[in-house]
């Protein structure tokens, strides 16, 4: 029996409410990719530092970014999941990157409340502690560091609003509609 492609048959849902596929959780340091065409999760690599992601990490379904994956997006969640698993969540903003292959814009997002009611507070991205906010940009300035070609590559254009956020969602969405 063939299972679903998570990519293509996961429905997107909207820049308000939206799923993410989970590619690697909160405290891994496996970069996991989900392949897009042939629909399995692989490793890409183990971090090349003695670093961690601090959120799960994943993408919206249906959706064409910038650098020509499926958008990416920092989920924040009272516990890491696991690769695989599907969330419904909704945005406070972003951080707008760029790196070896273009522009690569980073969702900030939380569970919607029926999920995880703990975020309800949490509106944008000034919401969150201006500590918090740091070491997310930390964090993509550094995370590729001993990966010398990339590394010098990346550039970390701080925040978008959450206006932002809801718009270049909309824009990832309609560019996958045009190309499929």
């Amino acid at each position: 029996m063939k299972g679903i492609n998570l990519y293509h048959e996961v429905p997107c849902g909207t820049p308000d409410e939206f799923h993410v596929v989970i590619d690697v959780p909160k405290g891994s340091s496996n970069k996991v990719e989900y392949d897009e065409e042939g629909g399995y999760f692989k490793l890409d690599r183990v971090l090349h530092q003695p670093t961690f992601y601090p959120f799960d990490y994943g993408f919206i379904p249906q959706t064409h970014a910038g650098d020509g994956d499926a958008t990416d997006v920092c989920l924040l969640l009272t516990h890491p999941t696991f690769t695989g698993c599907v969330i419904k969540a909704r945005a406070i903003g972003m951080i707008k990157t760029a790196d070896q292959d273009g522009d690569d814009a980073k969702i900030i997002a939380v569970p919607v409340s029926k999920v995880d009611p703990r975020f309800d507070e949490i509106t944008s991205i000034e919401d969150l502690p201006a500590h918090v906010r740091e070491e997310f940009l930390l964090y993509f300035k550094e995370y590729k560091k001993l990966e010398k070609k990339k590394y010098d590559q990346i550039q970390i254009n701080g925040f978008g609003s959450l206006e932002e956020a809801k718009a270049e969602i909309q824009k990832s969405m309609e560019a996958y509609k045009n190309a499929h």
